[in-house]
């Protein structure tokens, strides 16, 4: 083979490879209503730009939080929720499930170990159920975009649908029910950070080079991650808002009553956009005539319905557990989107 032509072949991999991000989408989007909205263009970049900047100290505050939890190895802390009597692990999972700085694929071998060590389903569910829907990052960002009582108000959320999965399967296995929950294939590490379950936490991560070096890199890291998907989210508001008439949206999920947070819900799960650019899209939806209990719904959905959090349990447990796993999210979701639109 030429270097020319494995020259051609990488750089067609770089392209294809580009294609698929963030930055991409954002190009694609302003590039369409420049050519065939010109009138416009500059109304949404205002917007998209605007939005992005005002949350920028959020950002920052979420990237310093996450690099530091990575830093002090705070994956440790976390695995001591596991341990005790059930009732109590349960608690401890779902409340946990929100402080986790995992990524997403570490959530695998953690819970891997975790089945293996012996700990109950029911404690796993509750983290399973909790822990994609809230994060330090998570809260900041909902915050920013949708405000403080939103935030909150999704966080108790989590931890209510941890506790909720969790009973929900220890009152089932006590039926007779996910009495080997495990597939037999083994997991493997994905490689992505260290074993959560060596060493304890160092809080003071800053008196070791190796711990500084982590967290520049956790800071980075998540820092582009962050730009990059909520400057798309911002841009997708901002078409949203201008070209989507609130007649449409008030019609679909807007109103009291069940059936637009049950539509929410259900629309949430194939729709999955991740946590950090679904509040600022909802913040338009919002605007547009959503009602705050259908967001809420919508948001629970989408998020228990993630890839990385169905991959998760799909890769880990039989059909009957995963199951289980999106019936409580969804039907969660929908109690969630109740609840909160009786108390906004």
């Amino acid at each position: 083979m030429s270097l020319a032509t494995e020259t051609g072949r990488r750089t067609g991999r770089d392209i294809k490879a580009w294609i698929a991000t963030p930055w991409a989408v954002i190009a694609l989007v302003l590039g369409l209503v420049a050519l065939m909205d010109p009138g416009r263009f500059a109304d949404v970049l205002v917007f998209a730009v605007s939005a992005l900047l005002g949350t920028l100290p959020y950002i920052l505050f979420a990237v310093a939080l996450i690099a530091g939890l990575k830093a002090a190895g705070a994956e440790a802390a976390i695995a001591a929720a596991f341990k005790g009597r059930e009732t109590r692990m349960i608690f401890m999972a779902a409340l946990f499930g929100g402080l986790a700085p995992f990524c997403s694929c570490e959530v695998i071998p953690f819970i891997a170990g975790l089945l293996a060590l012996g700990a109950p389903l029911s404690a796993v569910m509750a983290f399973w159920l909790s822990s994609p829907l809230i994060d330090p990052p998570t809260l900041l960002i909902t915050a920013a975009a949708l405000g403080w009582p939103f935030a909150i108000g999704k966080a108790v959320a989590a931890v209510a649908l941890g506790l909720f999965g969790g009973f929900a399967v220890k009152s089932a296995m006590g039926a007779g029910l996910f009495g080997n929950p495990l597939k037999t294939s083994t997991q493997k590490r994905c490689g992505c950070g260290p074993d959560p379950f060596s060493g304890k936490p160092v809080w003071r991560f800053w008196q070791e080079e190796s711990r500084r070096s982590v967290f520049r890199q956790e800071a980075i890291a998540n820092g582009v991650f962050l730009i990059k998907w909520l400057a798309l989210a911002y841009v997708l508001e901002a078409v949203l808002v201008t070209y989507v008439p609130a007649s449409a949206i008030a019609g679909l999920v807007g109103g009291e009553g069940l059936a637009p947070i049950a539509i929410a819900a259900i629309v949430g799960m194939p729709a999955y956009l991740n946590s950090y650019v679904a509040p600022p899209l909802l913040a338009g939806l919002i605007e547009q005539g959503m009602s705050n209990g259908a967001a809420m719904a919508f948001m629970i959905s989408g998020a228990v319905s993630s890839i990385p959090a169905m991959a998760a349990v799909w890769s880990l447990v039989r059909k009957q557990v995963f199951a289980a796993y999106i019936g409580l999210g969804v039907s969660g979701a929908i109690v969630s989107g109740v609840v909160f639109q009786m108390l906004a």
